[in-house]
């Protein structure tokens, strides 16, 4: 199968599961028209260039401009019941996507009297009922684009300040009337113009046309060429591929599922060739997929949401969320290793690999590109240009390449693709706004935090548990992004000003947390897709993605009782505390497999076996733990702990290795 065909239905794949129909012949061009004229529009906002006043001389008419622009899409694109997925676009979508543009325009062509005259608070009738009409589309958008849990939360709190006064004690707040209502909704700055699309118009934009040239143009293919290149001759060297290429492809598509039907179509299949089952492969993939959104430079469009909250510069998330993927993505590698060298797993044959040194010659221009965004981001300080300036670099260098040139149709799937991402997120980007909205209109964002408080009796451990497992659970029900929002206003400023925790360490931990859900059962979006792509049963797949991410699970309690793994204090200390947790990660991980490197597996027969991981896991877990302030262990005593249980473990595994080697009995205790 040729690489444009394996495109072709990796393509497919992905709309088949995001529900999405194929547009008739006559309508195809108008994705691509859409995504030219919100870049035009972007740039010009940007830049200043001056050209589009008449949509972008305000900061409010610039983001009506992009709903307007992308909402109808979604009408066209979405079926309203997956059933629809393969048939004609009826007539009532053709008129949904006629009326959300004609609304959608009415708030452009006004934007100057909202902004002066104050109708957020007092709007004329005419304002009044098309305020209603948005309110009603945006969630059906949101519906269709994010699924009923998200068009539920979203309703029922865009709904609240109806109800406010009649609430039981702990949710109870100033009530609005429905005018009221719907005017703060739709023409405040603080609900559906408020953060999440305030991020998405400012910032993410660009870095999602970077991703999706980036791919088009050949530079997911070069990532898992230089990996195999690279790592696939060594043991277990398919599963070590994929944590490179879909970590670096997770973090520029910011997509788990278009990471897993990227990447794992090529790393699956070459995993299972090996040895590996069905099942751990797709494990592999879909944990692979999952660090990858949250691995440094891009990490989705979440990460940009988080830089508007905290109000930092995007070059501050992406610093502070080194440290914790490099951990995650160690915890990984080490699993990977320890399964391999347990079960004797060998590479591929060399013959069998592309050269490193062909690989980098038609490719080397996607590591400069890369390193021209990165150098852009963290010391020019410039966030929200970088991404177009990487973009139209890798464009021309590409045009000068012989092997992944554009042609007419290449540029129309890309321009395409982009707006179908950028559709996607719009809706549920205005959708989650109104909740905020409703949070920030009544007053209850603050009494919230203050009831989370009150329910964990002041203690901090307590309100992380909480938070943890509330991140997970709406993690389950809503993309990532919609839940991170819901919780950075209800629970962060809990976390925060109750338990003394770094604001940065507190939305890292939320993301963290609402991530697990792609690899957790009963839901486990990404392990299922990887199932999918592997002939595996999705529920083993997920079992085996739980366990071999499982270090993923206490990382951001690391970094939240200790910020100096998010780069918080000073060079000294960030480097021992770094030092400290990769080697208790190294035990943690090699724990969860049965073997530890240099000493070989851990232990013979069920009993002992069980004995020894669970010291070294002991070990591990206490060697990364940081000591003091919340710990009521100092570090100190914290090595000792470690060691206490490391030293017995070694010595007893090396002792049942070598009766095994001399034929002995397998030795039991």
């Amino acid at each position: 199968m040729t690489h444009t065909a394996d495109n072709d239905g990796t393509q497919q794949a992905k709309e088949k599961i995001r529900q999405m129909r194929t547009l008739p012949l006559p309508l195809r061009w108008i994705p691509g028209a859409v995504t030219v004229i919100l870049l035009l529009m972007t740039l010009d906002y940007l830049f200043n260039f001056g050209y589009l006043t008449f949509v972008t001389g305000l900061e409010t008419q610039f983001y009506y401009s992009v709903v307007a622009l992308l909402l109808p899409l979604i009408f066209l694109l979405w079926p309203l019941t997956p059933a629809g997925q393969h048939r004609p676009i009826p007539w009532y979508d053709y008129l949904l996507s006629a009326v959300t543009l004609a609304v959608s325009g009415y708030f452009v062509i006004n934007a100057d009297s909202i902004l002066e005259r104050g109708w957020a608070f007092a709007a004329p009738d005419t304002a009044l009922w098309v305020s209603y009409a948005w309110w009603l589309l945006i969630i059906e958008a949101a519906r269709r684009a994010g699924g009923w849990p998200i068009a539920v939360i979203v309703t029922l709190f865009s709904l609240y300040p109806l109800a406010a006064d009649v609430m039981p004690g702990p949710i109870q707040a100033f009530p609005s009337s429905l005018s009221e209502t719907a005017m703060y909704h739709t023409m405040s700055t603080e609900s559906i113009m408020g953060i999440p699309l305030q991020a998405f118009a400012g910032l993410v934009i660009g870095f999602l046309v970077f991703g999706v040239v980036l791919q088009k143009s050949g530079g997911g293919k070069f990532f898992i060429n230089l990996a195999f290149a690279l790592l696939g001759h060594v043991r277990g060297g398919p599963a070590k591929v994929s944590i490179f290429s879909s970590g670096l492809m997770g973090s520029m598509s910011g997509s788990v599922i278009s990471n897993v039907l990227t990447t794992g179509v090529l790393s699956i299949p070459a995993m299972r060739r090996i040895g590996m089952s069905r099942s751990f492969s797709g494990g592999v993939e879909a944990c692979a997929s999952t660090g990858g959104v949250l691995m440094p430079p891009v990490m989705g469009a979440t990460a940009f949401v988080m830089a508007m909250f905290l109000d930092v510069p995007y070059s501050a998330v992406v610093l502070a969320a080194i440290i914790p993927s490099i951990l995650y993505f160690l915890g990984l590698f080490i699993q990977i290793d320890a399964y391999a060298a347990r079960n004797d797993i060998k590479g591929l044959p060399t013959v069998e690999l592309p050269s490193l040194w062909q690989t980098l010659k038609e490719g080397w221009y996607f590591i400069f590109v890369f390193a021209l965004l990165v150098w852009m981001l963290l010391v020019m300080q410039r966030e929200a240009v970088a991404p177009f300036y990487a973009t139209a670099l890798l464009l021309v260098l590409n045009q000068l390449s012989r092997h992944n040139r554009w042609g007419w149709k290449e540029l129309g799937e890309a321009l395409s693709g982009a707006a179908k991402l950028f559709a996607e997120l719009i809706a549920i980007l205005a959708g989650v706004g109104m909740l905020v909205g409703a949070l920030s209109m009544t007053g209850l964002s603050g009494t919230i935090a203050n009831d989370f408080i009150h329910l964990a009796g002041g203690s901090v451990p307590l309100l992380l548990l909480m938070g943890a497992l509330t991140s997970f659970v709406l993690g389950i029900g809503m993309t990532v992004t919609a839940a991170y929002i819901f919780l950075a206003v209800a629970l962060a400023p809990a976390l925060i000003q109750g338990g003394g925790l770094d604001p940065m360490a507190v939305h890292l931990f939320i993301l963290y947390w609402g991530m697990l859900s792609f690899i957790t059962p009963p839901v486990a979006l990404g392990a299922f897709a990887a199932a999918t792509v592997a002939g595996a049963r999705p529920m083993s797949t997920g079992l085996q993605a739980m366990r071999l991410g499982s270090v993923i699970y206490f990382i951001p309690f690391l970094f939240v009782l200790n910020p100096a793994l998010i780069m918080q204090g000073e060079p000294l200390q960030i480097v021992l505390v770094f030092v400290q947790a990769l080697a208790g990660i190294v035990l943690f991980a090699s724990a969860m497999q049965g073997y530890l490197i240099g000493v070989g597996r851990l232990g013979h027969g069920a009993i002992q076996e069980t004995a020894i991981r669970a010291l070294v896991l002991i070990s591990g877990l206490t060697l990364a733990l940081p000591g003091g302030g919340m710990v009521p262990l100092s570090q100190v005593e914290l090595l000792g702990i470690s060691l206490a249980a490391l030293v017995p473990a070694i010595l007893l595994a090396r002792w049942s290795g070598r009766h095994r080697r001399d034929g002995s009995h397998e030795p039991s205790l």
